[in-house]
């Protein structure tokens, strides 16, 4: 369902783009031309006005320079109620250039919304046949007069080569099968100084846009049909089927070999305290050694928060899975509206890899000033900084600067100073890094991807932030005040036989260790990721788990756990560790049954204990389906688990 807002906005865009592409098929009304000669000569045309839609277009002057048109061939050309095809009268538009002093587009959207464009010393050079060999404008204003929507902005200087008018006319109002070849409207296109405001206190700015090799095919309900039908969405009713149709025809059917913007700002007052979002470059390609999408030096900030990003990339993108979701709704025997969640996540994309690269977030520092509790319980109500110098004993009024007070005189401060208030230097700014982050999706099955693998390179934090946390909010209490980490989350999904393979799990800590789990889940679908309680549900009685194996690796932890330990219980640590040793060769077999399995799991831990460094556990359940979850949750008894269980455990 596409807002109203949108529609209106959407609508404004393509009055906008239509202004600067067609100008030239404006038509007179009243057309009040000159009278010229058939040899060359310039044409002036007065008062054009141009109905598109719900756009106007106006043109006060419009002046052909170099062309053999006479003003009846003109006037032929540029009449929007012939008869004859606009691709037949664009092959006879021929000047040397084209100027139009000020070009006004006026919107009419929903409601009180209007946006007025208006462009100045529009020009277009080479005008032959239909094609224009450089179309330029001084720049333009921007104005959404009423509604909700109100804001005003500006263009600076405009610039396109190889328009190909004729292309333009075909795409928009000739319908095709969306099967033909890509028609090229524009070589190039470039608009610097770009800036609106709204009334909400949002502010875009835009330094530089580029753009090459911009076409398209010949859709069945033409450009100009495929878009009225996106624009109205399902609020008027709309077939689902006819808009899956008019979205899958306009993105199989769109060309764009590349695009490139600079200086991008995203600015807000709001209230809760001013926003600036900034992009350096944003650059995509369709082709070649540069084909993805990347983004540049990205920082956001917001008060005393700050976020930084070098680089975001995407590749291997590709929106055939869309495209295909969405002829299959089109296809369907059974008309409707709407979307449901199922289908919408069937027309995900297959999104590649995306790869962030030097993310840094400075998180606000902790305050000057705290309110400290007092001894009987109470917390001050107010808390102040040093009192203001003035005049007592000690001090005369014309000593100046901390130093040219007496030792009396500053205990003099501190007695008259808020009782209730304590003073603490501030902290500097914590700070969390990321070196690099790398996410590689697989082709999406029902919107699931077959493949996934997260990779997180150089993850500092302070250890603090994980306070609370199972096991790693333990950490600063072993003497870890700066955490450094690479984690991995690799896995697959096989539907046809329903297993996630947990390809591998790892967390890897500088001066800690690393912790790498693996597996196979049975009895796994894609519906486990549709989010909805009956299939988390379900998962409890159908999924099941095949093999297991957890790795531990030792690179400083355990001996810091054992020294913190030891402290606490006032033990040395060796005589704590003979204690483990002890509780992993005795105590472990008898909690987990005392089988077999369960004493070759003591005795590797009681290896591990004694001389830390590696221990690994491998387990596979005997059935060829696993054991079910339901199973494991309704087990007495580890032991019960343990004898469906084949176990290998080892140690260093």
């Amino acid at each position: 369902m596409i807002h109203p807002k949108a529609r209106a906005r959407l609508r404004s865009a393509l009055a906008a783009a239509g202004a600067m592409a067609l100008f030239g098929l404006v038509a007179p009304s009243p057309l009040l031309a000159q009278e010229g000669a058939a040899a060359v000569q310039d044409v002036t045309v007065t008062d054009v006005v141009l109905p598109l839609g719900g756009t106007l277009l106006r043109a006060p002057r419009l002046t052909a320079s170099g062309t053999r048109l006479s003003k009846e061939d003109l006037a032929g050309i540029l009449r929007p109620d012939s008869a004859v095809p606009w691709e037949t009268r664009l092959a006879r538009l021929d000047a040397g250039s084209l100027t139009i002093p000020v070009l006004t587009s006026e919107n009419v959207g929903s409601g009180d919304n209007r946006q007025t464009v208006t462009y100045r010393d529009v020009v277009a050079r080479d005008v032959r046949a239909g094609r224009v060999g450089e179309l330029t404008a001084a720049g333009a204003t921007v104005s959404a007069v009423a509604g909700p929507n109100r804001g005003s902005g500006t263009y600076g200087a405009v610039r396109a080569t190889d328009l190909d008018l004729a292309a333009l006319s075909r795409l928009y109002t000739v319908p095709g099968d969306g099967k033909g070849p890509i028609q090229r409207v524009y070589g190039t296109i470039q608009v610097s100084d770009v800036t609106y405001a709204d009334a909400r206190g949002t502010t875009v700015k835009i330094a530089r846009l580029s753009g090459r090799e911009l076409g398209g095919r010949q859709v069945p309900d033409g450009w100009n049909g495929a878009f009225a039908i996106l624009a109205a969405g399902f609020q008027d009713g709309t077939d689902r089927r006819v808009f899956a149709a008019a979205a899958a025809d306009l993105i199989e059917a769109s060309a764009l070999g590349s695009l490139e913007m600079q200086g991008f700002s995203v600015s807000d007052t709001d209230p809760k305290g001013p926003a600036l979002f900034e992009i350096g470059r944003a650059a995509y390609a369709s082709a070649g050694a540069d084909a993805g999408t990347f983004l540049d030096d990205v920082s956001l900030s917001r008060g005393s928060l700050r976020a930084r990003v070098a680089r975001l990339a995407l590749t291997g993108t590709s929106l055939a899975p869309t495209i295909a979701g969405l002829q299959g709704i089109a296809a369907e025997p059974t008309s409707g509206s709407g979307l449901s969640d199922v289908e919408m996540r069937r027309l995900a994309p297959n999104l590649g890899n995306l790869t962030v690269s030097d993310l840094s977030i400075e998180l606000p520092p902790d305050s000057g000033t705290e309110k400290l509790p007092l001894r009987d319980g109470r917390v001050p109500t107010r808390a102040t900084g040093p009192e203001p110098v003035r005049p007592g004993p000690g001090r005369t009024p014309e000593a100046k600067g901390p130093d040219a007070r007496t030792p009396d005189a500053r205990a003099s401060d501190i007695r008259t100073a808020d009782p209730l208030a304590v003073t603490v230097s501030p902290q500097p700014p914590r700070r969390i890094a990321l070196r690099e982050a790398v996410l590689a999706l697989g082709p999406p099955s029902n919107g699931v991807p077959s493949t996934s693998r997260l990779r997180l390179t150089g993850l500092s934090m302070p250890a603090d932030l994980l306070a609370g946390a199972p096991i790693v909010g333990m950490l600063p209490a072993y003497g870890y005040r700066n955490l450094d980490l690479d984690v991995v989350a690799d896995a697959s999904l096989d539907e046809k036989a329903r297993d996630l393979s947990l390809r591998e799990i790892s967390v890897t800590g500088r001066d800690i260790g690393s912790v790498r789990l693996e597996g196979t889940l049975g009895g796994i679908g894609p519906e486990l990721f549709s989010g909805t309680l009956p299939a988390a549900t379900m998962l409890m009685f159908s999924g099941s788990a095949k093999t297991l194996d957890l790795t531990v690796e030792n690179a400083g932890l355990f001996e810091r756990f054992l020294a913190a330990q030891s402290k606490d219980l006032s033990l040395k640590p060796d005589e704590l560790r003979k204690e483990y040793v002890t509780a992993s060769l005795l105590g472990v077999p008898v909690i987990l049954g005392n089988s077999a399995a369960a004493k070759g799991i003591g005795a590797a831990m009681g290896q591990f204990v004694m001389k830390p460094g590696k221990l690994a556990v491998r387990a596979k359940a005997k059935e060829p389906f696993g054991i079910g979850f339901i199973d494991l949750g309704a087990a007495r008894s580890p032991a019960a688990v343990l004898d469906r269980l084949d176990v290998e455990a080892k140690a260093n």
